[in-house]
């Protein structure tokens, strides 16, 4: 299983953003398959000009904390890298750490701020803010 340090590791290494651009489709291409039932209006994420999909499973760790999971679909290769990015850094996470996490923040320090369109960049804040409010809400039922 690829972790966030080994998709940094391989952005050092690829110095061309075409390289890397091809890099990120290529871990889109990883992202298991979301069930055609899952491509549903409750998943679909607004904000992006792509088709995306986020399908969240809630399980309780093992101090019965909530854990979040999740699965995605984007008819975009680009957007699919960009949730194999996303979902590498906040899926099988507590609702805690995912909160906790600015994934913005490691998405800026990868280069894209300087490398996607606003098009992009709106439909990757959607995505990051629909996983933050799904952790709030998940909390929330917890309490």
């Amino acid at each position: 299983m690829t972790t966030i340090n080994d998709i940094k590791d391989n952005f050092e290494l690829l110095e061309d953003w075409d390289d890397r651009y091809r890099y990120v489709i290529e871990l889109g291409r990883t992202l298991a398959p979301l069930p055609e039932a899952e491509h549903s209006a409750a998943n679909k994420v607004s904000g992006c000009a792509s088709q995306v999909w986020l399908s969240r499973q809630v399980a309780r760790a093992g101090a019965g904390e909530p854990v979040l999971t999740y699965l995605g679909d984007s008819d975009a290769h680009i957007v699919r890298g960009l949730m194999a990015i996303l979902l590498t850094l906040m899926s099988n996470r507590t609702a805690k750490d995912i909160l906790a996490t600015d994934a913005i923040q490691v998405f800026d320090e990868l280069g894209f701020r300087e490398h996607l369109t606003p098009q992009r960049s709106n439909g990757l804040r959607a995505m990051v803010e629909r996983i933050r409010r799904d952790a709030a809400e998940t909390l929330a039922e917890a309490s």
